[in-house]
């Protein structure tokens, strides 16, 4: 759709194609987690993302022979911060649970307005700020499970490792993204974006496999299955092509802060897959949590339209 449309359709447009993306990431959990059973983490990733580099080349081949320097400069950038994401967290989970593991990354939320002034000089909204503290709290509630609302604090202070500090620089390595991917998706086609920052990743994670591998870190592991197929597949086509290039082709409408806080969604849709698909119950501080990340999405929108509709 042609950016000259209303900016206030397009805006709303966007949001929902970002809320849209964060529906892909959540299924891709209880899907990867069935695939690592036949694969070594980082030569999944690879895989995947060849897969979806694969798939971009064939059909944005005339738009990719175009690629200047400034695009392959800036899309190198963005590959390397969404490798990093990826690569930090799979091996933070090798030393930490997943319930820290989502909980520091999704402290994301409350990075990327410190990213976006710092960076962009553009500081976030007032509501911008209310929706991520309720953010922020819903995430607290859906880390803690069935416990306290401070058991998830209690459990960091009480054994912080190194899978915390590997997961937080990939938290870290994602809010940059994010930040840059506002930045740069202005001056470039996205479909040109999109290819380079997918490959970019594959190919590192290539390297970094076969380095593991040599080092003796991580084996190279692959077995030929059905579920590593289809999660492959998942992966590489809905969470890589499609996700990947919707958001580079529409988080450009919106505040990286307000993005931020839609793709907070993420674990509520995490959770809801693994409902069904691995029978994982949803706790009541659960609901809590869900409930508050929608108000903290609601808190942000109704703001910026009753903002506008003042006229300030």
């Amino acid at each position: 759709m042609s950016d000259s449309v209303n900016p206030k359709k397009l805006k709303f447009l966007s949001e929902i194609i970002l809320l849209s993306i964060t529906l892909f990431w959540g299924g891709t959990f209880a899907i990867v987690k069935e695939s690592l059973n036949d694969a070594s983490a980082l030569m999944f990733i690879a895989i995947r993302f060849s897969i979806a580099a694969l798939i971009l080349l064939i059909l944005f081949y005339r738009q990719i022979k175009n690629i200047d320097k400034e695009s392959l400069k800036h899309g190198f950038i963005l590959g390397v911060f969404l490798f990093l994401g990826f690569a930090l967290q799979t091996a933070g989970l090798k030393f930490t649970t997943a319930t820290k593991s989502g909980f520091i990354t999704g402290s994301l939320v409350v990075m990327i307005p410190i990213f976006q002034t710092v960076i962009e000089k553009r500081p976030p909204t007032l509501g911008a700020i209310f929706g991520t503290v309720f953010v922020f709290v819903g995430i607290v509630f859906l880390s803690s499970g069935g416990n306290s609302f401070f058991a998830i604090f209690e459990e960091l202070g009480a054994n912080f490792n190194i899978g915390d500090l590997l997961s937080l620089f990939c938290a870290v390595a994602f809010a940059l993204y994010i930040v840059f991917l506002d930045i740069y998706s202005y001056k470039h086609d996205f479909k040109i974006l999109t290819f380079l920052q997918v490959a970019v990743t594959a190919g590192l994670a290539f390297v970094i496999t076969f380095l593991f591998d040599v080092t003796n870190i991580e084996a190279i592991e692959i077995n030929v299955t059905g579920n590593l197929i289809f999660g492959l597949l998942y992966t590489a086509i809905f969470a890589s092509v499609m996700a990947t290039m919707l958001q580079t082709k529409y988080q450009k409408n919106v505040t990286p802060t307000k993005a931020g806080i839609i793709f907070s969604f993420e674990p509520i849709f995490a959770a809801i897959f693994a409902f069904f698909l691995l029978s994982e119950k949803i706790t009541n501080l659960g609901f809590i949590g869900c409930t508050l990340i929608f108000s903290g999405l609601l808190i942000s929108e109704l703001y910026e339209n009753l903002v506008k509709a003042n006229g300030k």
